[in-house]
């Protein structure tokens, strides 16, 4: 698989450099990101390949690579939803996503998932977008660290996640209580709908409680990833203040 631009390339040689099959940086750039991304290549001990700008175009055509191209092997996580409950054993965050099908968003989704330490994303398999490159490359290493679930029964999964004793909290807009009213309990699966459409009503009705974001501004609702963000900082947010009072 191709990866490229400094975000996915560095986020690649710090996880697992050992993955990493050949690094392509463009001959012609020497600044400070080229000098520090060489640095960190070297000392994982994966040698760059200078090349000119033209090689680099022709394997990354028409993107964004800023003269960084790496051909890395890829190894999702793989496992069941019972496999990825059983091995709890402390407080869980999930995130259920619902009709999200923007290769760009499920990225974001992931990165987020992993700064704020979510056990796992959770998406049944239609409508959904797969992981794909643009997927991945939007996560930047983080759908090798996240766990993507596709399920072939949302309602189903949200049952089992339930029977674990983890609470299932949906957002809303038109939900009267307001995310920062909410006290969250020690588990927690976050249900996020896709930008305007939001969740299906059978979806909705499965939550244990519903939840707005606060919007002070002209704007509706927000797009999912970033409501994915402020859904899950909130909760690490909480356990911080839980765990040093």
């Amino acid at each position: 698989m191709l990866i490229h631009g400094f975000h996915s390339v560095l986020a690649r040689l710090r996880r697992a450099p050992e993955g990493v099959r050949e690094l392509y940086v463009d001959a012609q750039r020497d600044d400070a990101r080229v000098r520090d991304l060489v640095k960190i290549a070297n000392e994982a001990g994966v040698r760059p390949h200078f090349v000119d700008g033209a090689r680099i175009a022709k394997l990354c055509p028409g993107r964004r690579h800023q003269g960084v191209v790496a051909i890395v092997d890829f190894a999702p996580p793989t496992l069941s939803l019972d496999e990825l409950l059983d091995a709890a054993t402390g407080p869980l965050t999930l995130l259920l996503l619902e009709g999200v099908t923007d290769p760009r968003n499920l990225g974001a989704c992931l990165r987020v998932a992993d700064g704020a330490g979510a056990a796992a994303v959770i998406a049944p398999r239609d409508p959904a977008c797969a992981l794909t490159e643009v997927a991945i490359q939007t996560a930047s290493g983080a759908a090798e660290s996240v766990p993507y679930l596709m399920v072939t029964n949302l309602a189903r999964a949200m049952d089992e996640i339930r029977e674990r004793d983890i609470w299932l909290i949906g957002t809303d807009d038109a939900a009267p209580t307001s995310l920062y009213d909410e006290t969250l309990p020690p588990s927690v699966a976050w249900v996020l709908g896709a930008e305007g459409k939001g969740m299906r009503r059978l979806t909705r009705e499965r939550c244990d409680s519903l939840v707005r974001i606060p919007m002070a501004g002209q704007v509706g609702s927000l797009n999912v990833s970033v409501a994915a963000g402020v859904v899950l900082y909130e909760t690490v947010r909480q356990r911080l203040r839980a765990s040093v009072a």
